[in-house]
């Protein structure tokens, strides 16, 4: 924005000429602090590109990309040409989306995951993401990222180990009695076996509890 100062003050009109530049205002988005880091940390665990989807034009797009440290920029965009992006990516492979405006449900609902910011978000980017983060701290993504992943971990130990568990019941009481004359598996071996093993799967479950933002990917 230019600002200008009267030149003369004869009269309470004037015309162009009366007026000279004295200098410039510029307004720009603010980078939020905590976004350089955090790119560098989804990175560190193991995001192999971070793209930026906005309705911004070029110019200021690739210039905050820069300064964030963003692989990929796609400016200018409407949200059915950010759903026609994310689409792609998908097809590349898993791709989650973050995002907290209205323009940005169709592009949450079209990713592998959607991710919405829950304090500034609207409340149809709330209701289209999978993941609702209660805060607009983008610090919180990387521990998100781990949590997910350490919890898909976790259901897998504990589906092989229930699995386990109950195969080996099974073949105590079936089959071992073939193989062994007069074995019968004794009750209260049964009983001990399956519900320690719920208590192991509910410990072993527990460990997420454990998780600390401040101790992903530092």
């Amino acid at each position: 924005m230019l600002v200008v100062r009267r030149s003369t003050v004869e009269d309470t009109v004037g015309s162009q000429r009366d007026w000279e530049p004295v200098g410039f205002i510029g307004v720009a988005d603010a980078i939020r602090p905590e976004a350089p880091e955090t790119v560098r940390r989804l990175h560190a665990v193991g995001i192999e590109r971070v793209a930026m989807l906005t309705g911004d034009n070029r110019a200021v797009a690739e210039q905050i990309a820069k300064e964030v440290g963003i692989d990929e920029v796609y400016s200018e965009l409407l949200p059915e040409q950010k759903v026609d992006i994310v689409r792609d990516l998908v097809r590349q492979g898993p791709t989650a989306m973050v995002g907290d405006g209205v323009n940005d449900a169709p592009a949450l609902a079209t990713a592998s995951v959607g991710v919405a910011m829950g304090a500034g978000g609207t409340d149809v980017a709330l209701e289209t993401a999978d993941v609702v983060l209660m805060s607009s701290d983008l610090s919180k993504l990387p521990f998100t990222v781990e949590l997910g992943r350490r919890a898909a971990r976790i259901v897998r130990q504990n589906v092989v180990f229930s699995v386990g568990v109950i195969i080996t019941l099974v073949l105590l009481t079936v089959v071992a009695p073939f193989f062994i004359d007069g074995f019968v598996m004794p009750l209260p071996l049964g009983v001990v076996g399956h519900e320690g093993s719920t208590l192991i799967v509910v410990a072993n479950g527990l460990r997420l509890l454990a998780m600390r933002a401040e101790k992903v990917a530092v």
